[in-house]
């Protein structure tokens, strides 16, 4: 069955790892997508966790894309482009501002031969402002954006995530920004670029911290697990040694969540009818929730609160994760067959769709697996691909 972005051409020239993200979800729907790697390879190949020397985030991030190896440096890698992208719908790319119309392949010469072009540029500080040429990372957005500022411990530094975190989130906007321009064309018959910086998507994900700011004068402070809206809200350690996190975000929740655990007193005071009420009063909810949850084995809680119709999860690893009936049911591990590694088991699509599902077809391939195969397509014989291989221009 053809996925729902069959029939849309992408040319990924991005890296590490927004651009990169929003072109493996194009891909797991359908698009064709045609990785453009220097011809020393991606920088992801070689980033984290390896086996047998080849990199398992590359298996993820470069499934369901061909690998074609171009040198953008040089003047016959630009022409190459060019030549691409003259029958490409989508062009991706995170090079500093200016590195593209420096190589002559600026949008405005892009659309020349195809006006429907549409070209995502992902930066982390966008096209244009003081700050437009400076190194653009996940991890500056994610102290920028004022995420950094209000996570972690009350007495602690602020924090920053152990991954991606407004990579992926900018991943995502990404995603949705190239269809919302792809259905702007199907109605104007243009193209357009997309600028989007990485600080911004994490930014409005946080919701109004600006408002409360701008309004109230308020910033937000550091609370670890806990939230400034309810309460109980908490990692709790169980009989067993193991971890959950208890949520009570619906009033409904937290009665029957202070019923469970033998403390209903707490219902008939004033402060627990509000979330923020709850949230003033959170020490004595957390001893309450804690030394009953710190009696009781995890599949105890577990089963308790799922007959109480309270909220609560056991805080998973990834060994969890590939044994829990849920995911299981839901499919969202799946198992890949790879040429190098044989069978793999990764994150499925990212939803589910009744009538067109996305697939993963294939693991991120080898380096330059489909640069032969690729550019055939644009009239380059094997004399001349001999002759970019020794230039350097491919590999």
């Amino acid at each position: 069955m053809s996925g729902p972005l069959t029939g849309i051409r992408v040319l990924d020239a991005a890296t590490l790892f927004a651009g990169p993200l929003a072109a493996t979800m194009l891909a797991d729907f359908g698009a064709e997508v045609i990785k453009i790697e220097h011809p020393a390879g991606d920088p992801v190949r070689t980033h984290g966790a390896q086996r047998d020397g080849v990199g398992l985030w590359w298996k993820m991030l470069g499934r369901n894309k061909k690998s074609v190896t171009l040198y953008l440096g040089s003047p016959e890698g630009q022409e190459l482009f060019r030549r691409m992208a003259a029958d490409a719908d989508v062009v991706i790319e995170n090079f500093r501002p200016g590195t593209l119309e420096r190589w002559g392949l600026s949008y405005a010469t892009l659309r020349q031969h195809n006006p429907g072009l549409v070209l995502a540029r992902v930066t982390g500080f966008g096209q244009t402002g003081p700050y437009a040429h400076r190194p653009g990372f996940g991890t500056l957005a994610e102290a920028m954006s004022g995420f950094a500022a209000m996570t972690g411990e009350p007495d602690g530094p602020p924090t920053l995530p152990p991954f991606g975190l407004a990579d992926g989130i900018a991943a995502l906007t990404t995603a949705f920004a190239i269809m919302t321009a792809l259905r702007a064309r199907e109605r104007d018959g243009q193209g357009q670029q997309i600028d989007l910086a990485i600080v911004e998507p994490i930014l409005t994900l946080l919701g109004p911290h600006i408002l409360a700011y701008d309004q109230l004068g308020q910033l937000p402070a550091r609370t670890g697990n806990r939230s400034v809206n309810n309460a109980p809200r908490n990692t709790y350690r169980t009989a067993d040694g193991r971890w959950v996190a208890v949520s009570t975000s619906a009033q409904s929740i937290a009665e029957r969540v202070m019923r469970l655990v033998g403390r209903p007193e707490f219902l008939t005071e004033p402060w627990f009818a509000t979330g923020s009420g709850r949230a003033a009063h959170a020490d004595e909810l957390d001893a309450a929730v804690g030394e009953w949850i710190s009696q009781r084995d995890t599949d105890e809680v577990v089963t308790a609160f799922e007959k109480a119709e309270a909220a609560v999860a056991p805080i998973y690893t990834a060994a969890d994760i590939l044994a829990d009936p849920q995911f299981h049911a839901l499919e969202t591990i799946t198992t890949v067959e790879d040429a190098e590694l044989g069978p793999l088991r990764m994150q499925n699509v990212l939803f589910r769709l009744s009538e067109t599902p996305g697939e993963i077809r294939w693991s991120g391939p080898p380096l330059g697996a489909h640069t032969e195969e690729v550019l055939r397509g644009y009239d380059v014989d094997e004399l001349s691909l001999a002759r970019l291989r020794k230039a350097g221009v491919v590999r």
